[in-house]
């Protein structure tokens, strides 16, 4: 629960004196589709190593 809350932190922190309130906003949301993306890259590997894919 530490580790959330510092991460947590780190994301706010990181966006507190960012500036212009659309570049503020652009970067929320570049960042929340890298989230997804990364999630889903990583629920593509672990369904591919469920159902026994040979990686050659």
């Amino acid at each position: 629960m530490k580790k959330l809350i510092l991460v947590k932190e780190i994301y706010l922190d990181a966006f507190r004196n960012l500036g212009h309130i659309l570049l503020q906003r652009y970067f929320k949301l570049f960042s929340w589709f890298c989230f997804v993306m990364f999630f889903i890259v990583l629920y593509a590997f672990v369904y591919r190593l469920s159902t026994g894919f040979a990686f050659d």
